[in-house]
């Protein structure tokens, strides 16, 4: 579906470069076909000579000689983007972008008529292979290229489609999510620090703990509740430590931050 499709990655920050690096790594696209554009010359610098990746400190000329355009740049720096790259884009061209709260149509507007423009939202762990991207059609977009932009974000984890009114909660949820599991085991760490474990150990145990149950939880048939009541004799260790987090509000905790990422999404598409 690739074959012979030409990429420019405009923004070459950790996404960016993650997306370059899978797509190359899986061998989905030769390395002639992509190059990534960064405003920073000594990000460009690293790109090129650390990473091995065609680089180009012009994006006009970048995208005017590209297929499929990935927008990876900050929501702020979107607008000006946009009209830099304006004159270079023409309806054969695919759009792709992954900033966070910027809606297709926000992006169609700036652009020629009938551009075709597809919404991605990954998030950080496909830098080892296991991200998740939520994809999302705009208006002109076709289901092909849906298709090819599962494609590319599947070289770095696994994606879905969604209907891009949702994208603000996956935002919340997957975008985000991976910063909340981090302060989770980081507390985990802490706590077994205290409890008299070297933070070296507790912080082994913390991670495979984590990775084992969400092994578990990926390839068991059971849901996570039943997962939980499996793990949890009455009157033990696991009771005792659930009751507490149970007390502490826990659930209320977890709703409420998903809530207050979700309206930021929602804001950034504003411009605030």
């Amino acid at each position: 579906m690739l074959k012979g499709k030409k990429i420019a990655i405009i923004g070459g920050g950790k996404m960016g470069s993650i997306i370059a690096q899978g797509l190359l790594f899986q061998k989905i696209v030769p390395h002639k076909n992509i190059v990534i554009t960064d405003i920073d010359a000594a990000r460009l610098d690293f790109l090129g000579s650390s990473l091995k990746l065609r680089i180009s400190n012009n994006n006009e000329k970048t995208v005017r000689n590209a297929d499929i355009i990935i927008l990876a740049v900050k929501p702020q720096n979107m607008a000006a983007t946009l009209q830099e790259i304006k004159p270079a884009i023409n309806k054969s061209k695919l759009v792709i972008s992954i900033a966070a709260g910027i809606t297709t149509n926000f992006i169609e507007k700036y652009l020629v008529k009938g551009v075709r423009v597809v919404r991605v939202m990954p998030n950080t762990p496909a830098l080892v292979g296991e991200g998740t991207a939520a994809v999302a059609a705009g208006r002109f977009a076709k289901a092909g290229d849906v298709k090819l932009t599962r494609t590319i974000f599947n070289a770095v984890g696994v994606s879905h489609e969604v209907e891009e009114k949702l994208m603000d909660a996956v935002t919340a949820l997957s975008g985000s999510g991976p910063a909340y599991f981090f302060l989770i085991i980081e507390a985990l760490i802490e706590a077994g620090f205290k409890t008299g474990l070297s933070r070296e150990l507790a912080k082994k145990l913390a991670v495979q703990t984590m990775l084992g149950a969400a092994r578990l939880c990926l390839e068991s048939d059971k849901e996570p509740a039943h997962l939980r009541e499996m793990v949890t004799s009455p009157g033990g260790t696991t009771a005792a430590g659930l009751k507490v987090m149970e007390e502490k509000e826990i659930r209320e905790i977890i709703s409420a931050a998903i809530k207050a990422a979700t309206r930021r999404s929602k804001e950034l598409a504003k411009g605030k």
